[in-house]
């Protein structure tokens, strides 16, 4: 299962925010949470950071901390004994900077069961140096890094490359999505907390639809706190496993329209074409109806067209335009998708499946 998550920082917010939190993203499906070792350091926050854990357990929370050696140099433990970890109320560690390999398969065959995240973003033969050490590979997940600075995020060809590297191995990969209503993260800057780049000022739901949609993404945590409740409501309302592009519809459509858009998972099919996302099998099904010409201007990029009765073979097919294109009036113009979510188009493989949910204005 596809799982959510959040993220909260001991040393931001009261312990009855970060309460609240947890319980309100619980009550929306949520069931990881990320915090931060490394910049827990005062006494007081360590005694915070027990309390948010075991408020965490009581809900169900999977809770991953990330450390890096110098947490273990600072605390004086020894990687071969993970048990300080255990009673902290952990269920696993995230090396954000990781030892030499050796050291990582040694933790995975920890008597506790926490499981080690490693860090997905770096790029290099870490992976394999780890497991070319024989290491307890179910105990082996992977999570992408998040970037507070602006331009400093994953670019979309290293994220891929990195997170089909542990796809390949069969290791659950999980990434970072950024709330436009939160404050908080590990450290002082605050321009977003996103793995990938080009997500940084995208809203949350539409970061969630293209993690989610590369299939190389198994869990998505929002790496900033706290976000709003309508974010948590959109993410735990979203289907995770079936991209949903919002339209927006024309006025004056007409039911069977509507009834086509919205009312089927459509196919892309496996032929495809560089103009248009052709959803056919409705022209089948309807093929009784009648279309009657309407909206049958120029045909812009994110268009929603269903071709009318002057295409007799084709009309009622449905299609999302990909590229401006000429109307000779055979095609009504019904919606169109969001301005947010055009360049999902382009994410859309042969045969895939998707679905056209309304957006509310």
């Amino acid at each position: 299962m596809r799982q959510l998550g959040i993220s909260i920082y001991p040393q931001y917010g009261t312990e009855k925010e970060q309460f609240d939190y947890l319980e309100r993203a619980s009550s929306h499906g949520f069931s990881r949470l990320f915090t931060c070792l490394m910049s827990v350091s005062e006494e007081k926050d360590v005694k915070q950071m027990k309390n948010l854990l075991s408020r965490a357990q009581k809900l169900g929370y999977e809770v991953i901390a990330d450390v890096s050696p110098s947490v273990f140099q600072d605390l004086q433990l020894s990687y071969k004994d993970l048990g300080y970890f255990k009673e902290l109320g952990l269920s696993g560690l995230r090396l954000d900077l990781g030892f030499s390999g050796l050291e990582e398969s040694i933790m995975s065959m920890n008597e506790y069961g926490l499981k080690i995240e490693l860090n997905v973003s770096q790029g290099t033969k870490y992976l394999e140096q780890i497991l070319s050490y024989s290491p307890n590979k179910h105990a082996l997940i992977g999570c992408h890094n998040f970037y507070p600075r602006k331009y400093t995020g994953l670019s979309r060809e290293h994220f891929l490359k990195c997170s089909k590297q542990y796809k390949e191995h069969g290791i659950r990969t999980a990434a970072m999505i950024s709330s436009s209503h939160a404050n908080y993260g590990p450290w002082p800057v605050q321009e977003g907390l996103p793995t990938l780049e080009e997500h940084r000022y995208l809203p949350i739901i539409v970061q969630a639809k293209d993690l989610f949609n590369t299939g190389v993404i198994d869990d998505l945590i929002i790496g900033n706190a706290f976000a709003s409740e309508e974010e948590l409501s959109q993410l735990g309302r979203l289907n995770r496993y079936l991209l949903e592009l919002s339209i927006q519809f024309q006025s004056g459509i007409s039911q069977v329209e509507r009834k086509i858009a919205l009312e089927r998972t459509h196919i892309n099919r496996g032929d495809v074409s560089a103009y248009v996302i052709r959803s056919t099998e409705s022209r089948i099904e309807f093929k009784k109806e009648a279309f009657p010409a309407h909206h049958t201007e120029l045909i812009k990029r994110g268009h929603v067209t269903i071709d009318n009765d002057l295409y007799e073979r084709y009309k009622g097919e449905l299609h999302i335009a990909l590229k401006e294109m000429e109307n000779e009036g055979k095609s009504n113009i019904i919606g169109n998708i969001a301005e947010e979510e055009l360049f999902l188009l382009n994410k859309i493989e042969p045969w895939q499946k998707f679905k056209l949910v309304e957006k509310k204005s």
